[in-house]
C-alpha cells in the first residue's frame, strides 16, 4: 500500500461526506499547509454503470479544492448534466445523479483501478492535480461496503441512502469485508506521529461514517493508543441532525438522538467531545 509523506505538527481528522468535509475544509484553512490528513469513510464506495464511485473522498477532495457545488454540498460547482439526460433517453438508472464533470473522476478511477493503481495513489494525485494541499487518505485500499437491513431485508448504503432517500427503518447495519481490510499504513503513520498535535472525529453521521473507519482491524486500536487528545465534533444540534439521517438511524437502531447517545458510540476512543451551545444542559451527561 502507498504511504504518503506526513507533517509535523498534524492534525488528522476522520470524516465522512458533507457535514464532515465542511470542519475538515475550515482544519485546512487554519492550520498551515502540510499539517492536516483527512481520513475519508470509503464504506459508501459502490460500483455504479461500471464505474468505481467514492462519494465521501470525492465530497471532500471537492470541498477541499473549493470546486464543490455550494447548494448541494455534493458534486462540482457549475456542473452540466448532458450525460445523464442522454442516459435517461436510453432508459438508463438515473437514480444515482453523474455530473459530466465528476464523471470524468469516477472513470479515471476506474481506468487506473484496472491498471493496478491503489485508490491510495489515485486520489492523491487527484488532490495534487486540484491543488488540495493536505494528504487525502481513504481509510482502506481494500474493498468494504457499508450495508442496511430493513423490513425487505438487506441493500445497499447507496440504495438506501439515495434511492429510497432514507425512508425504510433500519434494523442493523453491516460493513462488508471489513474483517478483511488492512488500514492504509499512513493512517497508521499518522497516528502515531510524536508530532500529532490532534484527532479530530469530524460531525458526520456516526453509524455510516465514523463506525466504518473505526472497524478496519487496527483503527480502533491505533486511536485508543494515539497520545495526541481525539475529539468529536456531535453531528447533533438540539436533538436533529446538522446533516442527513443521524438522529433518525439512531432512534431506529434504539440508540438515544442525543449528545449522550454519540459520546457513548465513541466510548473508548475519545477524550472529549464538541456540542452546540444550545445543548448545554447536556455536558454533565
Amino acid at each position: 500500500m502507498d504511504r504518503v509523506p506526513s507533517a509535523t505538527g498534524s492534525v488528522v481528522a476522520l470524516s465522512g461526506g458533507i457535514g464532515g468535509a465542511k470542519l475538515a475544509l475550515g482544519l485546512s484553512r487554519v492550520l498551515a499547509p502540510g499539517c492536516l490528513t483527512v481520513v475519508a469513510n470509503t464504506g459508501d464506495d459502490f460500483e455504479h454503470l461500471g464505474l468505481a464511485i467514492s462519494p465521501d473522498l470525492d465530497t471532500l477532495l471537492y470541498t477541499l479544492a473549493g470546486v464543490a457545488d455550494p447548494d448541494k454540498g455534493w458534486g462540482r460547482r457549475d456542473e452540466t448534466w448532458t450525460f445523464m439526460r442522454a442516459l435517461a433517453a436510453l432508459g438508463g438508472p438515473t437514480w444515482f445523479q453523474l455530473g459530466d464533470g465528476d464523471l470524468a473522476t469516477h472513470v479515471e478511477r476506474t481506468r487506473r483501478l484496472a491498471a493496478g493503481e491503489t485508490l491510495t495513489a489515485i486520489m492523491d494525485d487527484f488532490r495534487r492535480r486540484l491543488g488540495v494541499g493536505c494528504a487525502l487518505l481513504p481509510m482502506s485500499d481494500d474493498p468494504v461496503r457499508t450495508r442496511v437491513r430493513t423490513a425487505e431485508g438487506w441493500i445497499d448504503f447507496q440504495d438506501y441512502f439515495v434511492r429510497q432517500r432514507c425512508a425504510p427503518a433500519v434494523i442493523d447495519i453491516e460493513f462488508r469485508g471489513v474483517e478483511r481490510a488492512r488500514p492504509q499504513p499512513s493512517v497508521l503513520d499518522a497516528l502515531a506521529d510524536p508530532a500529532l498535535r490532534a484527532v479530530v472525529i469530524c460531525p458526520s453521521n456516526p453509524l455510516i461514517s465514523i463506525e466504518p473507519i473505526l472497524a478496519v482491524p487496527g483503527l480502533r486500536r491505533a486511536l485508543a493508543a494515539c497520545r495526541a487528545p481525539v475529539i468529536a465534533v456531535s453531528p447533533l444540534v438540539g436533538g436533529k441532525a446538522l446533516k442527513g439521517p443521524t438522529a433518525k438511524m439512531l432512534r431506529e437502531l434504539g440508540g438515544a438522538p442525543d449528545n449522550a447517545g454519540i459520546a457513548r458510540r465513541y466510548q473508548g476512543v475519545i477524550d472529549g467531545l464538541v456540542i452546540d451551545t444550545m445543548d448545554a444542559a447536556d455536558a454533565d451527561r
